[in-house]
């Protein structure tokens, strides 16, 4: 455990961003989800939005994120 007072709101403030980075990634995960599911250019936008809202806030790097985008737009771009 943390001894100091310093330490022990850095943890805090861990548990918070913690909740927050969780969300994000699994906003993404489900959307990325369902448009593959469906293949539907509407969701396309949805699924890059939250592609990139997590690479903003550091949870995938840059070429990930690319990587992914490049391959649902394939994905559109096929059916």
């Amino acid at each position: 455990m943390a001894n100091t007072s310093s330490a022990k709101k850095a943890h805090r403030a861990e548990a918070r961003r913690r909740v927050f980075n969780m969300r994000r990634a699994k906003t993404m995960k489900d959307t990325v989800k369902e448009f593959t599911k469906s293949k539907d250019g509407a969701l396309l936008s949805k699924a890059q939005q939250a592609i990139d809202k997590a690479l903003k806030r550091g949870l995938i790097k840059k070429n990930t994120a690319a990587r992914m985008k490049s391959r649902l737009s394939k994905q559109v771009a096929k059916s």
